[in-house]
């Protein structure tokens, strides 16, 4: 998913245009090099600030070949500092590796791996704690949205990342929602209002939220874009 901001007339005057690019479980060195190198021939403006995901194995990959004004994310990881938990990676291994940015939450790791609302909390906890950047990913699935249900979904979802944030610097909230790009812009005023009731004014106006949607590339489906709002 590529995660990106859905208007302009919703930015505050201190918060940059961010761009994720999430490659999900997708590519090898040979085509993600490509796609590297296609991504650091494309001009970006300067007030722009872009963060790519690659898959795990490919994160000291990416970190050397991708243009240095790129900042590098790992798509997942736990919430302890190290121990026997097999297959599973910690925010400080992410950054002996150059990343900067972790996602959690994303739907597929609540929906897939059944990952619980109080263990992203602790997950984005940790990371922070460890100094990474975090996306905290929020959003209801169709029947939700179907059932009415979203505001309810969205805002439990977001109360136990909040509940785990002391330093709003360096957290986005990524909604990767059923919903169109309208509806989306909707839930994102309701999330700022979220924010100014439950947190502050101050985090409300200067937190980036970015809303979630699926861009297929010519290699096949390796980007998921993300923008803000």
């Amino acid at each position: 998913t590529d995660f990106q901001r859905l208007s302009s007339s919703a930015m505050a005057p201190s918060r940059k245009f961010f761009v994720v690019g999430n490659w999900k479980m997708n590519g090898q060195k040979q085509n993600l090099g490509e796609l590297i190198g296609t991504l650091n021939a494309a001009k970006v403006p300067a007030e722009t600030e872009v963060v790519r995901a690659p898959p795990t194995a490919y994160i000291d990959f990416a970190q050397q070949k991708l243009d240095p004004k790129t900042a590098v994310a790992a798509q997942n990881c736990y919430k302890v500092t190290n121990g026997d938990f097999t297959g599973e990676i910690s925010p400080g291994m992410i950054k002996d590796c150059g990343a900067t940015w972790v996602v959690l939450g994303h739907s597929e790791r609540r929906h897939v791996f059944e990952e619980s609302d109080e263990l992203i909390g602790h997950k984005v906890a940790h990371a922070l704690s460890e100094g990474l950047g975090v996306i905290s990913c929020i959003g209801e699935k169709l029947d939700e949205r179907e059932a009415g249900i979203t505001e309810k979904v969205v805002f439990q979802q977001t109360k136990v990342i909040a509940d785990n944030v002391k330093d709003w610097s360096k957290a986005v909230l990524a909604y990767d929602p059923t919903a169109t790009p309208q509806q989306a812009q909707e839930v994102h005023e309701k999330f700022r209002g979220w924010l100014e009731s439950n947190v502050s004014e101050a985090v409300a106006q200067s937190t980036d939220i970015i809303y979630g949607d699926l861009y297929l590339t010519p290699h096949r489906k390796i980007n998921s874009k993300w923008s803000k709002t």
